[in-house]
């Protein structure tokens, strides 16, 4: 099995942030939120990760490299611990630019090559998820027993739903054959409240029914993966799993901040410290005139 990071969009939402710096290398305390993706992948038993890239992020590709000259300081200074934080992952990392910004459609189209006929997971760094089984293991197992495209879901409240992509379930187990996805609903028209999250496991059938869909949609609209999925729904050939962990949302501002707080909260070495600031500036907030919140 094989890993593909789709991370070459502009992500203006973090202007001006992201205008030289990616998204995915902003750091989630001390780790870039790339590097959670890429552990869970290998936790997930996948060692060879493709980063659709593009030509302004090189330094996600120097992130994943040995660092020479820090290697070598650390090694004279016998700094064994800094040593093992900067040493590279065990996984094959390979890059793939993305010459023109045309939808995640066309992103998924250049993997061909790399995937090699075989099913794949596919992630999007906008998120993270944390528990005690990897989120990509969780789609391999899934997969093992349908042998199909296996999108991750889980259930929000009714107001959420207009932000995502929803899935039509046959069922409402674990694991479910899914009739549709139906991207960004009106309020009130969304087909259930499980909604698709930012990873999937893709059979090689995916390619075909991608080249199906850019024949077919719209050019003023933008090349995504929805109308292959649906494609292959029609034919009996999605399911979707109920995942199990904790979601964090990097795709907007917000989402990415209380992220790091909450990513803060589970560090032995921050968490009290941390929630002590919390309550002090709840108490400042509440009583700002408090000269002894300050």
């Amino acid at each position: 099995m094989k890993g593909v990071i789709l991370a070459a969009g502009y992500a203006t939402r973090f202007l001006p942030a992201s205008k030289t710096i990616p998204k995915e290398m902003f750091p989630l305390i001390d780790r870039p939120a790339i590097d959670f993706i890429v552990q869970e992948m290998v936790d997930s038993g996948i060692h060879d990760i493709l980063l659709v890239s593009s030509r302004r992020k090189k330094v996600m590709e120097d992130y994943f490299d040995r660092e020479i000259e820090l290697s070598s300081a650390f090694s004279q200074s016998n700094e064994f611990e800094k040593l093992a934080v900067i040493k590279p992952i065990d996984a094959n990392i390979f890059t793939l630019r993305q010459q023109h910004m045309m939808g995640t459609g066309n992103a998924l189209m250049l993997v061909e090559p790399f995937v090699d006929n075989e099913p794949f997971v596919v992630a999007y760094p906008d998120d993270i998820v944390l528990g005690e089984k990897p989120l990509s293991k969780q789609l391999i197992e899934t997969w093992e027993k349908t042998g199909n495209t296996v999108l991750s879901v889980q259930e929000l409240e009714e107001d959420q739903l207009s932000r995502y992509g929803v899935i039509d379930p046959d069922g409402d187990g674990k694991i479910m054959k899914v009739n549709k996805m139906v991207e960004k609903p009106a309020r009130g028209t969304a087909p259930s409240r499980f909604v698709s999250f930012g990873r999937y496991l893709y059979t090689p059938e995916l390619f075909d029914a991608l080249r199906a869909s850019d024949k077919s949609h719209s050019s003023k609209s933008e090349f995504t993966q929805t109308e292959a999925i649906n494609h292959m729904a029609s034919q009996g050939h999605v399911s979707a799993v109920q995942f199990e962990g904790t979601r964090y949302d990097l795709g907007e501002p917000l989402g990415f901040l209380t992220s790091a707080m909450q990513i803060g909260l589970q560090r032995s070495e921050f968490k009290e410290t941390l929630l002590d600031e919390m309550r002090r500036l709840l108490k400042l907030h509440d009583n700002p005139n408090d000269d002894n919140s300050a």
